[in-house]
């Protein structure tokens, strides 16, 4: 790897921010400076799953680093380690130098503080490789120990901390009392208490890497448990990014699709074609899934349907001005050269590298959005999402539960466990067992594994959810009727069959505890919260907050597990805060085929 000087912007976000201690770090945590010459130096990221250059587990790699140095396999050792590393792996690694004569050879060590993922300028998960440490399954199974338990929230609270360090902040903590959540507001705030206590080497005082937006007021860090709203990771979904979650292979920004390759005539008896198979990242610069990724899909079809529309009549401008001028079969750089009558044709032809850019956007969205689209329409997504919304929101039923469940070309078996589970969380009255019963027999009926249940049934009747259960408003999505473009027989993307369901803005659970703290309103789903500022010299037990004005930026962290609907349902609500801003963590991004497994586990005798 080339090392060049790279200068380092302002950050404006935690993207960013971690952007540029990537950087510092790979130009030998220097900063970066404009205009600098020099010669490049050359740097080597050796060959293990992480580097003697980067760690991600310090207390593993360290070992590694260790055994490099005794073989002196490299010239010069710059190690920097993604957590902070122990004050014994460290002195490993010091006697290893000395063992091999190699301690001028360790030019420096560093604890970089970046223990965690930037999937979206105001989103990020854990950067943990084990993440089943951190899952929902690992915090709530009945039989982990307490020496686990805190295995489970250091790791969780090392990572936070790297966060808040990148960020240059301290944060005010808001947590529900008795949860997982709470033990996680307790240790994080001893760790940034003991660092500020620290002022010569205190993380949070002099350069923080850039001014960025939460720099003038400290923001509040809101920490909830997965266990306050277990319908949202399970609800079907109608939002572009969301969907692709739920529906496609979508890890860290990006899709794996499997293309066939056509039907072909062939023999009888011969082998079929493998299906092709792509990879798509979904990146910021892809103007196109930053605008839509938070739409409703159909939208997003006829968005594609325009913008394919809009490159065609690009494309055949060109081609119609080189017809007119008889330049057929020119190359690029004839036409170029042509006088200035033909100004236009030659404007038209410099455009040519943004209208391929705008042709490769465009495939790649055809082939995720249909790749969507034949999951909505082989299991009836959008009936599912309906009915769902219906359930949630207390609306009344056009059609009973057990007629969906007992459909047999009505969604997979995991649709309907999904489907019941929503209903079973949401229920005011917890059903009767003959009821019970004969739901469990069409759901087994249905090829559904009943595990699940059998969790969400012990977890209910622990947390006396049947009496309190998540509130999730009061408004439903509206039909509104057959699509215009995207019906026509011409379309790409032909959408019989499929409603055009209109999202109506509801604030799902989180959003609505976060806009109780943040805004500093007196709810009694809140008021218990405790509050822990760890800027103060003595920790106080109390949910009183001391700082009475609302607050103008916020994290939302979900201990035990995160989704896109979640985060999404936070964009919205913040779209309408002006100069306010949101970032939403958890502690994994799981779909809710990922959930369901995790609620399988659970359930299992």
């Amino acid at each position: 790897m080339v090392g060049v000087k790279m200068a380092a912007p302002a950050a404006a976000s935690i993207r960013d921010r971690q952007t540029v201690a990537l950087k510092r770090m790979l130009n030998f945590n220097v900063p970066h400076v404009k205009n600098s010459t020099g010669e490049p130096v050359w740097k080597i990221w050796p060959r293990y799953h992480f580097p003697a250059a980067v760690c991600e587990r310090a207390e593993r790699h360290g070992n590694h680093s260790a055994s490099d140095l005794r073989n002196q396999l490299y010239e010069s050792y710059y190690l920097n380690f993604i957590s902070a590393i122990s004050r014994s792996k460290l002195e490993d690694i010091a006697n290893a130098a000395l063992a091999a004569s190699a301690v001028t050879q360790v030019a420096k060590v560093f604890d970089q503080y970046l223990n965690f993922i930037t999937l979206e300028d105001d989103m990020f998960v854990l950067c943990n490789q084990n993440k089943e440490l951190v899952s929902y399954r690992a915090i709530n199974r009945p039989d982990i120990t307490d020496t686990e338990m805190e295995t489970v929230m250091d790791t969780i609270v090392d990572s936070l901390f790297c966060f808040f360090v990148t960020l240059g902040a301290v944060p005010i903590i808001r947590c529900s009392r008795g949860t997982a959540a709470e033990m996680v507001a307790v240790k994080l705030d001893k760790k940034l208490r003991e660092n500020l206590r620290d002022a010569r080497n205190s993380l949070f005082t002099g350069d923080t890497l850039g001014a960025g937006q939460f720099s003038f007021q400290r923001p509040l860090l809101v920490l909830v448990d997965r266990n306050i709203d277990l319908a949202t990771p399970l609800h079907h979904t109608w939002t572009y990014q969301a969907l692709v979650h739920d529906v496609l292979d979508f890890h860290l920004n990006r899709v794996n699709l499997e293309e066939s390759s056509g039907v072909e005539n062939s023999p009888a008896g011969a082998r079929p074609k493998r299906k092709n198979k792509k990879s798509y990242d979904l990146t910021p610069v892809d103007k196109f899934w930053q605008k839509h990724k938070g739409s409703p899909f159909p939208e997003v079809a006829e968005s594609v349907q325009q913008e394919l529309e809009s490159y065609r009549a690009q494309e055949d401008e060109v081609k119609r001005l080189k017809s007119i001028m008889g330049l057929e079969g020119e190359d690029e750089g004839a036409i170029s050269m042509l006088s200035d009558n033909t100004a236009k044709l030659t404007s038209a032809v410099s455009s040519l590298p943004e209208l391929l850019e705008k042709k490769r956007l465009i495939d790649l969205h055809t082939n995720v959005a249909t790749a969507v689209l034949e999951h909505i329409k082989a299991r009836k997504l959008d009936v599912y999402f309906e009915y769902e919304e219906k359930i949630m929101s207390k609306t009344t039923l056009d059609k009973s539960l057990l007629d969906i469940i007992s459909d047999p070309d009505a969604g997979t078996p995991e649709d309907k466990m999904r489907l019941f589970l929503i209903y079973y969380i949401s229920a005011q009255q917890a059903p009767s067992e003959a009821d019970l019963e004969q739901y469990k027999k069409a759901l087994t009926d249905a090829g559904c594994n009943l595990n699940p249940l059998q969790y969400i049934k012990q977890w209910k009747a622990f947390a006396k959810m049947a009496s309190a259960p998540a509130s999730y408003g009061n408004t439903t999505t509206k039909p509104m009727g057959l699509l215009s473009r995207v019906m026509n027989t011409g379309s790409q993307f032909v959408m019989e069959g499929v409603k055009n369901l209109v999202l109506k803005q509801q604030n799902l659970p989180v959003t609505r505890i976060l806009d109780n703290l943040m805004e500093m309103k007196s709810n009694p789903e809140t008021d218990d919260y405790r509050y822990f500022d760890p800027k103060m010299l003595r920790g106080n037990d109390s949910s009183v907050p001391r700082n009475k004005n609302p607050f103008q930026e916020a994290i939302v962290f979900v201990v035990g597990g995160g989704n896109y609907i979640e985060y999404q349902n936070l964009v919205d609500y913040i779209k309408g805060k002006q100069g306010k801003h949101i970032l939403y963590g958890c502690s994994e991004l799981f779909n809710a085929t990922q959930f369901i497994k995790q609620l399988s586990q659970l359930g299992q005798k």
